[in-house]
């Protein structure tokens, strides 16, 4: 033998022990549930992990066991994170915006033997527990409370088994193949997928999103993550906080725009990760209150789109870089990130603006392509329109308990987007293939329609659908929210559209509403609003 490098496995609780060991007095912010800030540093946080995993040891937990979470970003949710995958276990993350019947499906379906939950979801568990069939413990997120104990009775307190823990419990030596972490898909029809993640998958997706050409962590960043944990593990940050050992500020419940800028300029946030509508609620705060956000240098949007007129708002506005990034539950989540490369340096302002509309292309671990509806793979031109299909390190190969392989024949994960891919791999979601709108035979776009909506100052929020035509099948419609404090008409909205799509792709109407629906992750509920919109044409016998 010429020689050989050391072998270790991949592991979440290497990860907390690095941050404990290297990073150890860097500051962990989060926002308590009753508004208070709690203050711990990563020294903290593994010391906290260790005990409470030794603690769920002496419950009985054995590795491989679900361990389910139904709570808000903050220090305990934290600790748990490392406690549960260090510890062997396997951390499941619910959505507790879903309808219940959904939330009792998942942690049936994954046969949580634990429930840890934030006092506010106190009420929740009371009603749902006779339902939850294999939970034996459920342990509120916080110090001994009288009136939880009253709601839940039998209920354990997350404070007193960390106390009761082992100081000097070490982390188990693990394969790296074991799983993790679960997380169910937020699919809008039938039931939600889950999606185990392993120590190895998560890891490399942890290093790949840390480099400079996807998110760019590092020890100098204070770090807000406002996407839920619930939400695709809040796009691996936490754990990629910890490799780095950057500062992270957790908000808690209150995600309203006023709450999250408080926590930008108090903690002199540089980096800030959510979805679309977060932000917009963020720029209406900054913009009322005379706030510059001095601190933010950079925010990610993912989940849905994002306007070009957010975009602008933040670079022009605040002089805060918004990279667009794309990714899914199945893909844990990161698939691109939209920055340029060195040759794009030259660009002038507005082709530099149209490059990072798009979603952007993958790092080193994803492999993407697009196909026609007979799965032959189309040309990356940049033109082409085809169904988006990935592959790599942290794509998902079979859903959480199910025999059946979700790839295709050939390997590769069907997204459900179409989308274009150009020579450089900068990909652009032109539409969810349920969403996309059929007229006559032909694709319209419903983002590049919403898009141009929400250019106007007096939108706040615009969905386009596809609404029911005797003679085109269906045509496009706007379904808009207007800003506080502003009244535009419908032909305002609909003079946005001249010359900046062809004729037969301008919306035949646009319909104003007091809200529109979203999914727990943020994500509009266009399926609702076809439901309460989709005769629009046909009651105006347009």
């Amino acid at each position: 033998m010429l020689g050989s490098m050391m072998t270790r496995p991949l592991l979440i609780s290497d990860l907390i022990e690095h941050a404990g060991k290297y990073h150890a007095d860097t500051e962990i912010v989060s926002r308590e549930t009753d508004g208070s800030l709690h203050v711990t540093t990563w020294a903290g946080v593994a010391r906290d992990a260790r005990r409470l995993a030794s603690a769920l040891g002496s419950l009985g937990m054995t590795p491989g066991d679900r361990i389910a979470t139904i709570a808000w970003n903050n220090h305990r949710h934290l600790k748990i994170w490392f406690a549960v995958s260090g510890g062997g276990m396997v951390c499941h993350t619910i959505n507790p915006r879903l309808h219940p019947e959904q939330l009792v499906f998942i942690i049936n379906d994954a046969a949580d033997r634990v429930l840890f939950f934030d006092t506010t979801f106190a009420p929740l568990i009371a009603a749902t527990r006779a339902h939850l069939t294999t939970v034996e413990h459920f342990i509120c997120m916080g110090p001994r409370d009288p009136e939880v104990e009253a709601a839940v009775p039998g209920v354990l307190f997350f404070d007193d088994l960390v106390d009761a823990g082992d100081p000097a419990y070490a982390w188990p030596a693990l394969d790296e193949n074991m799983p993790c972490s679960l997380c169910y898909t937020s699919g809008t029809t039938g039931h939600p997928k889950g999606v185990l993640y392993t120590h190895r998958s998560t890891v490399l997706h942890t290093f790949a999103i840390s480099l400079p050409d996807a998110l760019a962590l590092s020890a100098a960043e204070t770090v807000l993550p406002v996407v839920p944990m619930f939400h695709a593990n809040a796009w691996g940050i936490p754990y990629t906080a910890a490799m780095v050992g950057a500062k992270l500020v957790m908000p808690g419940p209150r995600l309203d725009g006023d709450s999250l800028l408080g926590l930008i300029d108090d903690q002199k946030v540089t980096l800030a990760l959510g979805v679309p509508t977060i932000w917009q609620m963020l720029l209406a705060a900054a913009a009322k209150s005379g706030s510059t956000m001095d601190s933010l240098r950079r925010n990610v949007i993912g989940g849905s789109a994002a306007a070009p007129s957010m975009i602008a708002a933040f670079r022009d506005l605040y002089g805060c870089d918004t990279i667009h990034a794309w990714g899914m539950t199945e893909t844990s989540p990161l698939g691109t990130a939209n920055r340029p490369k060195g040759k794009h340096g030259d660009l002038d302002a507005d082709a530099m603006a149209l490059l990072r509309l798009g979603q952007g292309r993958p790092p080193f671990g994803v492999d993407l392509r697009i196909v026609d509806d007979a799965g032959c793979p189309l040309p990356h031109d940049g033109k082409a329109e085809g169904a988006l299909q990935v592959r790599g390190h942290w794509v998902v190969d079979t859903y959480f308990g199910r025999q059946d392989n979700a790839l295709t024949a050939d390997g590769w994960f069907d997204t459900g987007d179409v989308s274009t891919i150009d020579a450089d791999g900068f990909m652009v979601i032109r539409d969810r293939t349920k969403d996309i709108i059929k007229s006559g035979g032909e694709w319209i776009s419903s983002v590049d329609l919403e898009n141009i909506a929400v250019s106007h100052p007096g939108v706040a929020m615009a969905a386009a659908i596809g609404a029911k035509h005797p003679k085109w099948d269906e045509r496009p419609i706007i379904v808009a929210v207007r800003a506080e404090g502003a009244e535009p008409a419908e032909h305002d909205i609909l003079a946005l559209f001249d010359g900046k799509v062809a004729k037969w792709q301008v919306p035949d109407a646009v319909v104003f509403t007091d809200a529109i629906p979203l999914n727990g992750t943020g994500k509009m509920l266009k399926n609702k609003l076809r439901e309460a919109f989709g005769n629009t044409l046909i009651e105006r016998g347009l």
